[in-house]
């Protein structure tokens, strides 16, 4: 489908080095887009009680417990003589460049909007589920009791009324900033060098950039360590890349068996 022009492409930067991992954004994004409430509970692994994105979570803030300073700042707790830190980190949809889910999707039901956001119209879902395993971050989830596929839509009602989405606007900290995609990729670079300065060497952005395998994400991170280590894919690559290539192969391997199928007929009629 013809993807509508944009003067300006919108998005958000998540800072973790400033999340204090109190679920404000999750809330918020619940309560104006009326996502069901479905807590895990108490996991036993951390403090998160969400556990990841999905049809009825559209952010999730995560808890990582390392045992390892942050940078030359003293780490946040002790425990048994050891230093920690915790890790937090409020994931969402990554609004990619490239959207495998959008190429995936069969009725038109996902779309890239005028801001440059891919969102999922659940009127015109049929729940054939072919966008959730495009998506190479695992974001699209289906809500079982009712078959359709959801995830965040980066709030494009409240876009359209000038507002900024409701998880950035409840942000306390400002760890999600919302804005135009180019001058959050600039305030993000100051934002690293600012913390390499203060030592904090592993400090990085990850999906900032428009060369990677997704053509750059619309919703792009400040990390403090690896992305492995956030439950994030450390090379993305659009799952639909390879597509055109791949019915190329089908079509000549029909017309050899179709070719083949006339030669035994022909041989048969003889």
């Amino acid at each position: 489908m013809a993807e509508p022009a944009t003067t300006q492409r919108m998005g958000f930067f998540t800072d973790t080095s400033i999340c204090i991992g109190c679920k404000a954004c999750e809330v918020a994004c619940k309560e104006w887009n009326e996502v069901p409430d479905d807590l895990v509970g108490w996991a036993g692994r951390s403090h998160d009680n969400s556990e990841g994105l999905g049809a009825n979570r559209w952010r999730h803030v995560a808890f990582i417990e390392q045992r390892a300073p942050l940078g030359d700042q003293r780490a946040n707790f002790q425990r048994d003589g050891g230093d920690f830190r915790w890790l937090m980190e409020s994931d969402v949809c990554k609004h990619c460049t490239h959207a495998a889910c959008l190429d995936a999707c069969p009725t038109g039901a996902i779309f890239r909007t005028e801001f440059d956001t891919v969102v999922v119209q659940a009127d015109i879902c049929n729940g054939c589920g072919y966008c959730v395993p495009a998506c190479p971050y695992g974001v699209l989830d289906k809500r079982e009791e009712d078959g359709r596929i959801f995830k965040c839509t980066l709030c494009y009602d409240r876009l359209g009324e000038g507002e900024e989405p409701a998880c950035a606007k409840a942000c306390p900290t400002d760890s999600i900033q919302f804005g135009e995609l180019e001058e959050l990729r600039e305030r993000a670079g100051d934002r690293v060098q600012e913390l390499h300065e203060r030592g904090v060497a592993d400090a990085r952005l990850y999906g900032e950039d428009p060369d990677d395998g997704v053509g750059g994400a619309g919703a792009f991170f400040l990390l403090l360590d690896d992305p492995e280590v956030y439950g994030l894919p450390p090379d993305p690559v659009v799952t639909t890349r390879d597509l055109p290539e791949t019915w190329k192969h089908v079509g000549l391997a029909a017309g050899a068996l179709l070719a083949g199928a006339a030669a035994c007929f022909a041989r048969s009629g003889r």
